[in-house]
């Protein structure tokens, strides 16, 4: 498995976790109350601190353990991870146009919060899925 590979499924694992932990967490609070009434900022700030340590730490572990691959990138790797990046920046973009939308019908800041995190979490997740089914499946770039 190449590196690039390897750091596609580690940002996907981590991403899902760590939002997953968001809204297990997020949600559990709810209860009874509104879920635009929830504390959820410091929750946020610290599940996507958790994702980016999670994500450094796992990379430095795999490159550590296989340090003649950390450093090769060939010409397929470049296309599939530009392939990645335009898959996943789409939903970036989805995600802010969302946020400007709804900042515009000046709606809480709970749900603009959210729709932007989703996005990110959407980017990363589906831009690591693109790269690792290229690298599964094969890749023909255009």
């Amino acid at each position: 498995m190449a590196f690039e590979e390897k750091r596609a499924w580690i940002m996907a694992v981590v991403t899902v976790g760590t939002y997953a932990a968001y809204l297990a967490i997020v949600l559990g609070r709810a209860g009874d109350t509104p879920l635009a009434e929830v504390s959820y900022v410091a929750t946020l700030l610290w599940t996507i601190g958790a994702a980016i340590l999670a994500a450094i730490v796992l990379e430095v572990v795999v490159a550590v353990a296989g340090p003649g691959d950390a450093n090769k990138k060939d010409h397929r790797d470049r296309e599939i991870g530009r392939f990645g990046e335009h898959v996943g920046q789409s939903f970036v973009v989805i995600g802010g146009v969302a946020a400007l939308g709804m900042s515009l019908a000046e709606v809480d800041h709970f749900w603009i919060a959210n729709a932007i995190y989703l996005a990110f979490a959407l980017s990363a997740i589906l831009g690591s899925v693109a790269r690792i089914f290229a690298y599964r499946r094969g890749f023909q770039p255009w």
